[in-house]
């Protein structure tokens, strides 16, 4: 009985592999769109996409090209192929804005730019795309029902250039232990703390801000120290503003009694 059984599902799949082939090579362009449909409800996308390519030239301007578009373009999503995704769903959304399914595409579009957006450490230029695909998308449709996916998605990568703007920075203040760059790190924690004012990593980024200057006045040439321990002091100062209770505490009252040592030492004595 369970022979019978195999052989019956092997027939029936070599069959309807045979009539897929058939209809792939077949002219009949009808054939193919209730095929490829038939495949895409189904879930076999990359076999229904591949009849929907040979049929969406044909398809221009007929009534059944909006589904079959909608099919294709969506099909190129499931498959994970987010590159031909994303060009799909926009000529989509151009070609059709008054569609019910014109706001879940164009969703999809920006959201196929997300997919592309890499881990945080390599080059971010694809977030950047991603975000500004998705702020339009935010902007185009606030009544959609993928309104605050779209918003939580553009948080997460804001998140990531957030992460990466931080780890740049401190990069300046931790390679070494011959190549650091307390200059360029006090500058890139400046930009950081511009450019992301309300950021988690405030209270990192103002601590080692403090020890780059406090790295550059230790480290000095005298007649560099007084002016160099004076900014040092100045960073103190802002960081013990906003982070009074900081979980640096002890490391930096101990580096706040050194540049006071430093001070006292450079002040003549009367």
């Amino acid at each position: 009985m369970k022979k019978l059984i195999s052989l019956v599902i092997v027939l029936f799949v070599f069959n309807a592999c045979s009539e897929y082939q058939r209809v792939l090579k077949d002219e009949d362009i009808a054939e193919k769109f209730k095929m490829g449909t038939a495949l895409y409800d189904a879930g076999k996308y990359e076999k229904a996409n591949r009849l929907f390519l040979q049929i969406v030239p044909k398809y221009r301007g007929k009534p059944q090209a909006e589904k079959l578009m909608y099919m294709h373009s969506k099909a190129f999503y499931e498959t994970k192929d987010y590159f031909s995704a994303n060009s799909r769903m926009e000529r989509f959304v151009e070609a059709y804005p008054k569609s019910e399914r014109v706001d879940e595409i164009a969703f999809l579009a920006a959201k196929s730019y997300y997919k592309l957006s890499p881990i945080y450490s390599k080059d971010q230029t694809e977030t950047a795309d991603a975000i500004e695909k998705l702020q339009d998308f935010i902007n185009r449709y606030p009544e959609s029902e993928f309104f605050d996916q779209a918003n939580a998605l553009v948080r997460e990568l804001d998140a990531k250039l957030e992460k990466k703007a931080y780890e740049i920075a401190l990069q300046y203040h931790t390679t070494g232990p011959f190549h650091r760059d307390y200059n360029s790190a006090i500058t890139a924690f400046d930009n950081f703390l511009e450019k992301f004012p309300g950021t988690k990593y405030k209270e990192d980024a103002l601590f080692y801000k403090f020890d780059s200057a406090y790295q550059l006045a230790v480290n000095s040439v005298p007649w560099k120290q007084a002016e160099r321990t004076e900014k040092a002091f100045t960073f103190y100062k802002n960081f013990k503003r906003f982070f009074p209770e900081t979980k640096y505490s002890e490391q930096v009252e101990s580096m706040h009694n050194v540049l006071l040592d430093i001070k006292n030492n450079l002040t003549p004595k009367s």
